[in-house]
């Protein structure tokens, strides 16, 4: 601590008569604006009677004049009054609201009289207006980031936040929290202010509103008093069990240590944020043991009688004005005491103070603590710029999550980090839009009956209801069409028209200002269909033609043809060689559903806008081509595989795919429902589910016409050929084979034949030779001739 000259201070309520007005040599009298109903009020006036006791015996003499604000602004007002102009005190430390500040910088205006602010934050704008108004505590800008860091941690999306209807919209502390939320990527589903005279019944509807919501996370920005009163009120609606988060801010947190057995009994749970102050060394020692024998003494009904934060900066305020006296050498110009003030570099008991430009700038730490039992744990710290450590020194180690910070039980003690958020909040389902103006009934189709009423279907309905099916607890939906274009159905979930849409929406950076979407379901990219004339393009399928016109000679020439054409191989060549082509003939364009698609064609392809045209629907696409309309088309990935399985021998893909788009689901921005609806959509694709579906619904038709460009020449194709060439031959063997035995075998009989009728012949002539020497001549008849006959 720097060495100081120590000054004596001196305390009086509304001060003794005999020192009103009078400028005893060597005396100072100081003011101080307390609500001594309040824990925070208790503590501030307790600080500063051990400050005056530190100081006491050094030979100066000071008056401490202490009025009473008891929680109203014009009180505090007049209090002011009475310490400026009766008292004529020199410094005026307090009060804690920026209602009671602004009044009592008002009233100081004229005087210049410093004003130690207590109050949370100011307004930028106030140093111009009151120039002697000082903010002497910690700047609550910064607490907020470290709440948002702790949304972040846990994976939140949405945060509810609770505040007191009276300084903190306009100190701008809820707006600062709103940028630090936005900043992680998560949002305020919802603000509810309280007023701090609200009853018990009017807390219960309103806790009965916030239970009607899906958000979970509840951010509390209220006084000790208030907060006391919503937590009873929260365990009574069964909001302090489980799957409820409950984060508080340092009004609540920085009294949490004064938290009786009563009141802490409901507050279970609850994560807290506060501001850092060192509570170690000699001078806290000193301060801690002297501070708890005079509050107890004091006001022995309280059961806690440790100081917080509210008592050190009581505590630092004395000793900073003491040493901006001490620079003053004694002159008492609250000009110059004021400049003094603002020049002041002390460290306190709340870390190193600095006072420029009427700011105060602390190190910004704060704790995280956690109500548990009849206590609360301090599980870490969070410093500006550093992020979470366990510890406070120079070789801490700090991560960007609180994650590893330790264990914290959560509202209803589960075992679980609670998701946030609540699916069944309410029995109503959840509205989805879907629009009803597709020109590709495949992924979405709205048909409408008298007996059942709308209906709904399509391979993009049919993933989503998969992905519904497949999340981890019920959610109620309904689908209603919507007839409007598709950015117009996207802006009605912003509109709260619906909460969510499903359908063949493309995800595009422009509807981003209306919602959140998944990550896409289908292929994302944009590409070039132009018409192609068909063509013999393969020397392979030319040499198969003239080889086999050769067997053509063999076999039956029908046989051939039919043969040729099934083994040649047609490549369809485009009419447009690429995409540079067609920007320079300056040719008609046809372009698929959304105007995001023109822009793009426009300002990033280069395309003249005059030159475009817009189609809804594969048919009319075939029609703009057919009518000579458009020279060529853009669509989307999904789109095209559908329009080129229907057109197959007419139409063909050019150029490169241009990665933009791809079908999404869209959800209200932050949803809690996102990341579900994500890891859902996994889990689909992964177990099959989505490429079954896609079979289903968008399988590309046969097209008979179109032959195979993979196909190539094997024995499976010549397997007839071989068949028919072969029976030839063995049928021709065969014949050939037995024609020439047969042959050989008539020859070998002829000759055969003939020897035996020559052996028979003469063995004839024999016969007749020896039986006519046998018998004479003239014994036989005159009528028989030699050889016997008549």
């Amino acid at each position: 601590m720097a060495k100081l000259n120590v000054l004596f201070f001196t305390t009086g309520r509304g001060a003794d008569q005999s020192t009103k007005g009078q400028d005893i040599k060597g005396s100072t009298r100081l003011g101080a604006i307390v609500d001594s109903s309040s824990r925070i009020g208790k503590e501030e006036m307790v600080a500063m009677e051990v400050a005056k006791e530190h100081f006491y015996g050094f030979g100066m003499q000071t008056f401490l004049h202490i009025n009473e604000s008891q929680k109203d602004t014009i009180r505090a007002a007049l209090a002011a009054k009475d310490l400026i102009n009766i008292q004529q005190v020199q410094v005026i430390i307090g009060p804690q609201k920026w209602e009671e500040v602004s009044l009592v910088a008002e009233i100081a205006k004229e005087t210049l009289v410093p004003i130690l602010s207590f109050a949370d934050t100011a307004p930028e704008w106030a140093s111009e207006r009151w120039p002697s108004l000082v903010q002497a505590s910690p700047n609550k800008h910064a607490q907020m980031k470290a709440i948002a860091a702790i949304v972040q941690s846990w994976n939140w999306h949405q945060v509810t936040v609770i505040y007191e209807d009276t300084d903190s919209l306009a100190s701008g502390v809820i707006p600062h929290l709103h940028d630090a939320l936005r900043e992680v990527n998560s949002e305020v589903s919802q603000f509810v202010s309280l007023s701090p005279f609200a009853s018990s019944d009017s807390l219960s509807k309103e806790l009965e509103n916030i239970k009607s919501k899906q958000c979970r996370v509840f951010v509390v920005h209220l006084s000790f008093e208030l907060a006391v009163r919503l937590f009873e009120s929260a365990k009574k609606l069964e909001m302090m069990k489980k799957d409820y988060v409950w984060i508080t801010t340092d009004p609540i947190t920085s009294l949490i240590h004064s938290i009786n057995a009563s009141v802490i009994s409901s507050m279970q749970g609850i994560l807290g944020v506060r501001s850092y102050f060192p509570r170690m060394g000699q001078q806290f020692e000193n301060f801690n043991k002297r501070f708890r024998t005079s509050f107890s003494r004091k006001y022995p009904l309280e059961e806690k009688n440790e100081p917080g934060i509210y008592a050190v900066q009581a505590y630092d305020a004395m000793w900073t004005i003491t040493q901006a006296l001490n620079k003053s050498e004694g002159k008492k110009e609250s000009k110059e005491l004021l400049e003094k003030i603002l020049d002041a570099d002390f460290h306190g008991l709340s870390g190193k103070v600095i006072f420029k430009n009427q700011i105060v700038a602390p190190a910004e730490i704060f704790e995280i603590v956690n109500v548990i039992g009849m206590s609360y744990n301090e599980l870490g710290y969070w410093s500006n710029g550093l992020g979470f450590s366990e510890t406070i020194h120079e070789n801490a180690i700090y991560n960007s999550s609180m994650i590893d910070l330790g264990q914290v039980l959560w509202p209803g003690w589960p075992r679980y980090t609670p998701r946030g958020w609540s699916a069944t909040t309410s029995a109503k389902p959840l509205r989805i839009g879907v629009p009803s103006s597709s020109g590709y009934k495949e992924y979405v189709k709205v048909a409408y009956n008298d007996r059942l009423g709308t209906n709904v279907s399509g391979f993009t309905i049919e993933v989503f209801k998969a992905t519904i099916a497949s999340l981890p607890f019920s959610l109620p939906y309904e689908f209603h069409d919507f007839s409007g274009s598709y950015d117009e159905l996207v802006e009605q979930i912003h509109l709260k028209k619906f909460d969510a849409v499903a359908g063949d929406v493309e995800i595009v950076s422009s509807r981003y200002q209306y919602a959140e979407f998944t990550s896409p379901y289908t292929e994302t990219g944009l590409v070039l269909i132009v018409p192609v004339r068909q063509k013999l393009h393969s020397n392979l399928s030319r040499m198969s033609g003239v080889v086999w016109l050769f067997v053509a000679l063999i076999i039956i020439q029908t046989y051939t043809a039919n043969l040729t054409s099934m083994l040649t191989v047609q490549r369809l060549e485009p009419t447009i060689p690429t995409v540079e082509a067609l920007i320079n003939s300056n040719a008609m364009v046809g372009y698929c559903t959304g105007s995001y698609m023109e822009r793009y064609l426009v300002e990033v392809l280069g395309f003249k806008s005059q030159n475009m045209k817009h189609y809804r629907s594969a048919e009319s696409y075939a029609e703009g081509f057919k009518n000579k309309e458009i020279s060529a088309a853009f669509l989307g990935t999904p789109y095209a595989k559908l329009f080129l399985a229907r057109y197959c021998n007419s139409f063909i893909q050019i150029g490169q795919t241009y990665k933009i788009g791809g079908f999404g689901f869209a959800f209200p921005r932050g949803s809690p429902l996102l990341a579900s609806i994500n890891e859902a959509l996994l889990n689909i694709s992964e177990n099959g589910t989505l490429q079954k579906l896609e079979t289903t619904w968008i399988t590309p038709e046969t097209c008979p016409e179109k032959q195979s460009e993979s196909s190539s020449l094997g024995p499976n194709v010549f397997r007839v050929l071989f068949f028919i060439t072969g029976g030839t031959t063995t049928i021709a063997l065969v014949i050939s084979i037995c024609r020439t035995n047969l042959l050989r075998h008539r020859n070998i009989w002829r000759i055969i034949s003939a020897i035996m009728k020559r052996w028979y012949s003469i063995r004839r002539q024999f016969a007749r030779r020896v039986h006519n020497a046998a018998i004479p001549r003239n014994a036989l008849p005159e009528a028989q001739d030699p050889e016997g006959q008549i």
